[in-house]
């Protein structure tokens, strides 16, 4: 297994291995975590051990195929949204998957535009995380992805937004390296870089600044929190 706007993560089932990596690449290009699978057998076992937001499932899969895959997901009660991809896009087919319990459905080819529109829209819609997160003066708005602190906006790349979202969805609690890593990066990271640090000093100095109050700290030796220090 290889390895989302609301901070989402994405687990990519396709067989073609090209097009997975085209559907990686877009996915984490727009700030997404995307995990990938080639086979259907495996889906289950990695569903059942990482809360994904959003399955997006090739239907003509070897061994298992997707339909197959989606109604096991389902008789285990598994109601993370899934949005179908194949390459026959007859209605019958389509109708098949939605009451196999399809969220989505798109024909190949596709637009990778349209599939992550699609993709975000069902991750919104079956999130419970809020719109809006707070922290002092900090607004992050989780739809747009604008981030103020009072009236100043702060331009974030997609990884530092996901290092943010991240850090402010447990204010106060230490975040160690190793969740960070396993939340903000995907799962062929290398933890032995020193990434997470450098990120962490970019996110500070854009956050936090010169602010009198500062937000984002770090707890030597555990990791890094963020909360309200004057």
């Amino acid at each position: 297994m290889e390895s989302l706007c609301l901070f989402m993560r994405v687990l990519v089932v396709e067989d073609e291995k090209k097009t997975a990596s085209f559907i990686r690449k877009a996915f984490c290009a727009e700030g997404f975590a995307v995990d990938v699978l080639h086979q259907g057998i495996d889906v289950l076992a990695a569903v059942s051990a990482t809360a994904f937001d959003v399955i997006i499932l090739d239907v003509m899969l070897p061994g298992r195929d997707g339909l197959s895959v989606l109604r096991q997901l389902r008789e285990h009660g598994i109601r993370t949204p899934v949005l179908l991809l194949t390459a026959r896009g007859q209605v019958t087919e389509r109708v098949e998957g939605l009451n196999a319990g399809a969220d989505d459905y798109l024909p190949k080819p596709f637009v990778l535009a349209e599939l992550i529109a699609r993709a975000h829209a069902l991750g919104r819609r079956g999130s419970s995380q809020p719109v809006q997160m707070h922290l002092g003066d900090v607004t992050v708005d989780t739809i747009s992805r604008v981030v103020k602190r009072g009236e100043r906006i702060i331009e974030l790349t997609p990884r530092e937004y996901r290092l943010l979202e991240f850090l402010l969805r447990s204010p106060g609690r230490v975040c160690s390296r190793m969740a960070i890593v396993e939340n903000v990066w995907d799962y062929d990271f290398d933890p032995g870089t020193n990434l997470v640090d450098v990120y962490i000093k970019r996110l500070r100095e854009k956050i936090d600044g010169d602010a009198a109050t500062k937000l984002l700290h770090t707890v030597r030796g555990v990791g890094y929190v963020m909360k309200e220090v004057s």
